[in-house]
């Protein structure tokens, strides 16, 4: 079995809705640039307030993908 290599980047992604649209906005986008994603960490979540009020949720989202040289 040969081995592999995998490289893991960090990502925010945005959702006026919730903090799982968040994380899988990041993820979708990342896929359309991205081949053999193969895990999505979530590391942090927050939320963008103003004037008391929820407006975003953000997910920081680790992800790891198969690395080809």
């Amino acid at each position: 079995m040969p081995e592999s290599i995998y490289k893991i980047i960090e990502l925010v992604g945005t959702s006026e809705k919730s903090w799982e649209e968040a994380a899988k906005n990041a993820v979708e986008t990342a896929s359309k640039t991205l081949k053999h994603i193969r895990i999505a960490e979530i590391n942090k979540l927050d939320m963008k307030v103003e004037k008391g009020k929820v407006v975003a949720y953000r997910a920081r989202v680790s992800l790891s993908f198969k690395y080809e040289s």
